[in-house]
C-alpha cells in the first residue's frame, strides 16, 4: 500500500509526496498552490512546475528533513520506528521540523 504526505510550506498546503506500491517516490505540488498569489518552491531542487517529481529514492530535499544524530536515535527508540525507511521517519517525525516545510501524514 501507498504512503503519501501532505505537504506544506509554511502554514499553505504545497502538494503531496508519495512512496508507491513499487518503490517509487512522488512529488507533486497542488494546483491551487500553483495557482496562488505568491507560490514559492518547497526547494531549488525540485521548482515549481505542474508535472509529478518521479524518483527510485526519497527526494534529497525531503531525507534532508529528517533529523539526525541523537534526535533520530531517541525518534527510533520512542516510536520504535525503523532507521532505514526513510519514508515511514518523514511521515512519522517531520510534522514538526526546523524551516518552513512541513510533511503530515495524509490521513490526518
Amino acid at each position: 500500500m501507498s504512503r503519501k504526505g501532505k505537504v506544506y510550506n509554511f502554514t499553505e498546503f504545497a502538494g503531496i509526496i508519495e512512496e508507491t506500491d513499487e518503490g517509487k517516490y512522488l512529488f507533486k505540488y497542488d494546483e491551487a498552490y500553483l495557482n496562488s498569489d505568491k507560490p514559492y518552491p518547497i526547494s531549488l531542487t525540485l521548482p515549481l512546475r505542474k508535472e509529478i517529481y518521479e524518483s527510485k529514492n526519497l527526494f534529497p530535499f525531503f531525507d534532508g528533513l529528517i533529523p539526525e544524530g541523537w534526535l533520530l536515535s531517541l525518534s527510533v527508540k520512542h516510536w520504535k520506528l525503523n532507521p532505514r525507511d526513510r519514508m515511514g521517519l518523514l511521515l512519522s517525525i517531520c510534522e514538526d521540523c526546523i524551516g518552513a516545510v512541513k510533511v503530515i501524514p495524509y490521513a490526518k
